[in-house]
């Protein structure tokens, strides 16, 4: 929920699922709360020996039932823009299934330098410094625990069901509204930067 709204898709491909299993999940209720693992998501509906079968079955049907439907969210795209415009990778970090996250990128034709999928909260602090980044954007508290594990800054947007209150308190240096405001925020981050380094 930072750069596509994949809600629609993963409450089509949770039907689905549910339809495979003989299982009614509360699908609008797991759609609004994405973030967590898919693993954890699935532990309160279905025996513990079922949680991983039912995990590897949702990869298999997602790229059929969600790549090409969902969207991407408002300023996404800029968002990107603004980063190259200041020499800047961009790199996708992700706690979804990577074939299924680089679906998602060659489909919507995002210019990005690397996906990295399958790394969640603080594991996400490996990845950051193993590829030098300088800051993570984000809408979960999760994605707040990795920037700070990785010592780089925390950029929150409200795009996601995290409140500003919650990311705050996570310790999120940053909270935009959304993508939209990136752009902005970026150009003066970067100047404030060079004129302190000045």
């Amino acid at each position: 929920m930072t750069l596509i709204d994949t809600v629609p898709g993963f409450a089509a491909t949770l039907t689905v699922l549910g339809e495979e299993y003989g299982v009614e999940f509360p699908v609008e209720e797991m759609a609004s709360g994405l973030g967590p693992p898919l693993d954890l998501m699935l532990a309160d509906h279905l025996p513990a020996e079922q949680i991983g079968p039912a995990a590897d079955r949702f990869r298999e049907i997602y790229p059929d039932t969600a790549v090409t439907t969902t969207p991407l969210l408002p300023g996404a795209r800029e968002a990107i823009k603004a980063v190259r415009r200041h020499g800047g990778r961009v790199l996708v970090v992700t706690g979804k299934f990577p074939r299924n996250a680089r679906l998602h990128v060659e489909h919507l034709g995002l210019d990005v330098d690397h996906v990295e999928g399958w790394v969640w909260g603080i594991g996400k602090a490996d990845v950051l410094r193993r590829e030098g980044a300088a800051m993570l954007v984000g809408d979960h508290v999760h994605d707040v625990e990795g920037a700070l594990a990785a010592g780089v800054l925390s950029v929150s947007v409200l795009t996601g069901s995290t409140t500003r209150l919650e990311l705050v308190e996570a310790g999120t240096h940053v909270v935009l509204p959304d993508l939209e405001q990136f752009p902005d925020w970026l150009d003066g981050y970067v100047a404030r930067n060079r004129a302190a380094g000045a």
